[in-house]
């Protein structure tokens, strides 16, 4: 495991004491489970956007569409 060092503002740093205090979790684990989820919200928002960028774009939205008549064809038969 990686060792890391980081200074935070005065306030931030009371508010993660406290919520640390309320959960009865070490200061390093909430900070890891908080960095986790964060990642993992970003990624989610980059998958959301490739979506959003592919439900814009011709040949992609025309590939899903052949896509799709080839797959009725197939529950057809």
């Amino acid at each position: 495991m990686a060792t890391f060092t980081s200074s935070l503002p005065d306030d931030l740093m009371e508010r993660l004491s406290e919520q640390a205090k309320k959960l009865s979790l070490p200061k390093n684990k909430l900070m890891e489970k908080a960095l986790v989820l964060y990642l993992d919200h970003l990624k989610r928002a980059e998958y959301i956007k490739s979506y959003k960028n592919a439900s814009e774009d011709e040949d992609i939205l025309l590939v899903a569409e052949e896509g799709m008549a080839e797959y009725l064809r197939q529950l057809e038969k």
